[in-house]
């Protein structure tokens, strides 16, 4: 073993924090052969140490006040698992500033404030780790910052949200409507009580927010990204990929535009080709594809949330402070090195579109649609129909369904604008992006 034992704080002692306090304990001695490194857990941060508890503590290592772990000359690296923003900002500035290493999965926190701490832990030259905020267990982050070090990212296609896979899945496999498969979700512990970062797409965008800073060095803000949730998805949808090739999944997509030098920046729900890998990642998995201007494609493919996989991240991450805290010269956390890239308006990007109608079956209806969509230059590859489920102002009604050529979000949107008047149009219009995995 290297040097004295290194002195540990965890703060938080929840799900996630209890799997790691046990993980800390039953594989010591596993963990300090392969860092070379011995280590002790000296404190534990807690908001109420009389809570019963899943894992056994002595009350001398719990704490109230987290404070007690940061000013704790004693303690080498601090574990922060407290959740929310206020108060684990507070912790992990605190922790920085007083020159030590923090580990950390707050996804939410490292979306809304990652650029003032990335520089922070920069100025100071203090690590800030932060593996389990993207993709639970699997290793992205680390992937990033050293495997694929060599490599001009080119983009980031991924389904980093566990509960909305889950969802749409059960929609798909199980011809659910959208609360039902919720509700199912819920009942399985696979969505929280409250489950609206995970629906309208926002927790997925915290993580996509965090992979786009890493993989480009540049500092994001929240209002970076474009976002869509799943909670619009209807098993019509989904019969009408099916019979056109396509599943659909909420995807984070991220893309390098080379000659222009912008981002794109999205979260959304997508038609994904059968054939694609993306479209066989079902239930609670995730999955990233990240292309590199030399490696090509590579795919990342695990548990995206819940006790074990997120433990184990952080974990790695730990171990890693653990050997750089021998080597305080130099330490692999996330170091900006750009300025700041435009990131490409939302209406300004290109894709392929899925528009489904509920139109009054009538004559002419297809060609009236069809002229609006040649007026604003959008092709049409393909279109399907089907009969609707009831009737609309006493008439029958059919979903009519239009495959549209590449083409950008603005054209998309004023084309519709006219059509959702038309008389034989009877709702708004679904729509959904079509991503061809293609090289940009």
């Amino acid at each position: 073993m290297i040097g004295e034992k290194l002195q540990i704080g965890l703060a938080g002692l929840g799900t996630v924090g209890s799997g790691v306090y046990e993980a800390l304990l039953r594989n010591r001695s596993l963990l300090e052969a392969r860092a070379q490194i011995s280590y002790e857990i000296r404190r534990v941060a807690v908001r109420d140490k009389r809570k019963k508890r899943e894992v056994s503590i002595e009350e001398g290592e719990l704490t109230e006040d987290w404070h007690d772990l940061v000013e704790d000359d004693s303690i080498d690296i601090i574990i922060e698992l407290i959740g929310g923003r206020e108060e684990a900002l507070e912790l992990i500035r605190a922790a920085l500033s007083n020159g030590k290493p923090v580990v950390t999965g707050n996804k939410a926190l490292l979306a809304e404030y990652g650029a003032e701490l990335f520089r922070l832990s920069q100025s100071k030259g203090v690590p800030l780790y932060f593996e389990a905020s993207c993709g639970g267990g699997i290793p992205i982050v680390q992937s990033l910052q050293n495997s694929l070090i060599c490599n001009k990212v080119d983009s980031i296609v991924g389904i980093i949200n566990g509960t909305s896979n889950y969802i749409l899945t059960s929609m798909e496999k199980g011809n659910l409507l959208f609360a039902e498969a919720l509700r199912r979700a819920g009942e399985k512990g696979y969505a929280e009580a409250d489950p609206t970062l995970d629906i309208n797409g926002w927790d997925a965008a915290h993580k996509g927010l965090i992979l786009a800073m890493l993989a480009y060095g540049t500092p994001l803000s929240l209002d970076a990204i474009a976002v869509n949730g799943i909670e619009d998805v209807q098993p019509a949808d989904f019969e009408f990929a099916h019979r056109l090739g396509y599943t659909i999944k909420l995807l984070v997509v991220i893309k390098r535009h080379k000659g222009e030098g912008t981002l794109e920046l999205r979260v959304q729900p997508s038609f994904v080709p059968l054939d694609h890998i993306m479209a066989k990642v079902d239930g609670v998995f995730n999955a990233i594809a990240v292309r590199g201007d030399i490696v090509g494609e590579t795919i990342f493919y695990g548990r995206g949330a819940g006790k074990n996989p997120t433990s184990s991240a952080v974990l790695g991450d730990v171990v890693l402070a653990m050997r750089e805290c021998r080597l305080p010269d130099y330490h692999t956390g996330f170091h900006p090195y750009a300025e700041e890239t435009a990131v490409l308006p939302v209406r300004e990007t290109v894709t392929p579109y899925y528009v489904r109608f509920r139109v009054r079956d009538q004559h002419g209806v297809i060609a009236s649609i069809a002229a609006i969509f040649a007026k604003y230059d959008i092709g049409i590859s393909a279109t399907s129909s089907q009969d609707g489920e009831g009737m609309q102002d006493r008439e029958p009604w059919n979903h009519l369904v239009f495959m549209l050529h590449a083409c950008k979000l603005g054209q998309l949107e004023s084309a519709l604008s006219e059509i959702e008047v038309l008389p034989c149009v009877v709702s708004e219009p679904v729509v959904f992006r079509i991503e061809a995995f293609r090289e940009t």
